[in-house]
């Protein structure tokens, strides 16, 4: 079974530790009552609770916070549906990774993966809703039904989310197109820059454009930073897949080797895929220098916590 978060950052600072669970506490609670605005009909409603609803780490989630906690108390409505839809995104593109067709995995999560829960039909079609819902999220009044939606906000953050997916969706094609070839450090930060890292920068650039005007000039320095964790969490994952275990996991270990993936431990060897993942921990925590310490506690701890994770 996949360990809850709490044992995943036992060994790290408590702040850190609470700055994680609470993100991941929020983000169920908020993932839920946006799940339930949808009326969807059987087995479909049961397999989109199923691939957004069975845990995970909730990083995106919890960078969207943490973002906006530089400026607190602006556009928190907006904050909230922003790490909602982003939250969708990435379980959408899980059900689909899973599908028989490109990773073909059974396990997610220390649970089934939804297309063994429920068919490969489904599951196809729960990743398709997953995708569709999280714009709608974006563009509604949930959560403050009080307040006028910003509707400048909102198209900054569809139009950070619409790319940020595509991206995605290109890194998988050149990453199922790598598979059984030797590729280069260049190539292979290019697929996951695209298909691990867009997100992971779309979950900070949405909530940055809610508490920075575009020309500040926090915001390249937060896309430097998202750009650095993104990357970093993807060679982590590289590495995990070799030193680690499935009951830790959560998911099947050593698919990676066996299905010849282009990976940064192929590449250039386990210790220097370790030492150049704590180069781009360096400079995300580089480019967190232009911030006030305690404004970017929360930022920093993610970061520490994508590093050392063990799942």
């Amino acid at each position: 079974m996949n360990q809850p978060l709490e044992a995943n950052v036992s060994s790290l600072h408590d702040l850190q530790a609470h700055a994680l669970t609470a993100a991941q506490q929020r983000i169920q609670q908020d993932l839920l009552t946006a799940l339930e605005a949808f009326a969807l009909p059987e087995p479909l409603k049961s397999a989109v609770h199923h691939a957004v609803m069975l845990g995970g780490k909730r990083v995106r989630p919890a960078l969207c916070y943490a973002t906006a906690a530089l400026r607190p108390n602006q556009n928190s409505a907006a904050v909230r549906r922003a790490a909602v839809a982003i939250e969708l995104i990435h379980c959408y593109s899980l059900a689909h990774d899973d599908l028989p067709c490109m990773d073909n995995d059974l396990l997610r999560r220390g649970q089934p993966t939804c297309h063994a829960a429920y068919g490969e039909d489904t599951a196809l079609l729960a990743g398709d809703i997953l995708q569709s819902m999280a714009f709608e999220i974006l563009g509604s009044r949930l959560f403050d039904q009080a307040v006028a939606v910003d509707q400048g906000i909102v198209l900054k953050q569809m139009q950070i989310l619409a790319t940020a997916s595509s991206k995605m969706v290109c890194g998988q094609v050149l990453d199922l197109q790598s598979e059984g070839k030797q590729v280069d450090q260049a190539t292979l930060e290019n697929i996951h820059r695209n298909k691990t890292g867009a997100l992971i920068s779309a979950a900070v650039m949405m909530a940055a454009v809610t508490v920075f005007d575009g020309r500040d000039k926090a915001i390249p320095q937060l896309r430097e930073y998202a750009q650095a964790i993104g990357l970093a969490f993807q060679v982590q994952d590289d590495i995990l897949d070799i030193i680690s275990d499935t009951e830790v996991l959560g998911k099947t270990a050593g698919k990676d080797e066996q299905v010849e993936k282009s990976t940064y431990p192929a590449l250039m060897g386990l210790e220097k895929a370790q030492a150049y993942a704590q180069e781009l921990h360096d400079q995300a925590f580089a480019a967190l220098a232009y911030f006030k310490t305690d404004t970017v506690l929360e930022l920093q701890q993610i970061s520490e916590f994508l590093l050392s994770r063990k799942s």
